[in-house]
């Protein structure tokens, strides 16, 4: 259980560093819709350092979604 703690730390740290070492691409409200649309088709594409940062950020959230579940369920049944 301990273990599990420690992982989801980590796995914490990481997705916070991640996201803030993301650029912001949008200007306010605006360019969150219209950003929205170009990434929906493929206009922004990903690659070097910020599609490195991304895939961390993602693999981090997933980690820490599933960690977290998984000590609430153990921390439940005992």
């Amino acid at each position: 259980m301990t273990a599990l703690m420690v992982l989801l730390g980590i796995a914490s740290i990481i997705l916070i560093v991640s996201i803030l070492m993301q650029s912001s691409n949008s200007a306010g409200l605006s360019g969150s819709i219209g950003g929205g649309a170009e990434q929906l088709f493929g206009k922004k594409k990903s690659s070097g350092y910020e599609g490195i940062l991304k895939k961390i950020s993602v693999v981090a959230a997933v980690s820490f979604i599933i960690l977290s579940l998984v000590i609430v369920t153990l921390q439940s049944r005992g």
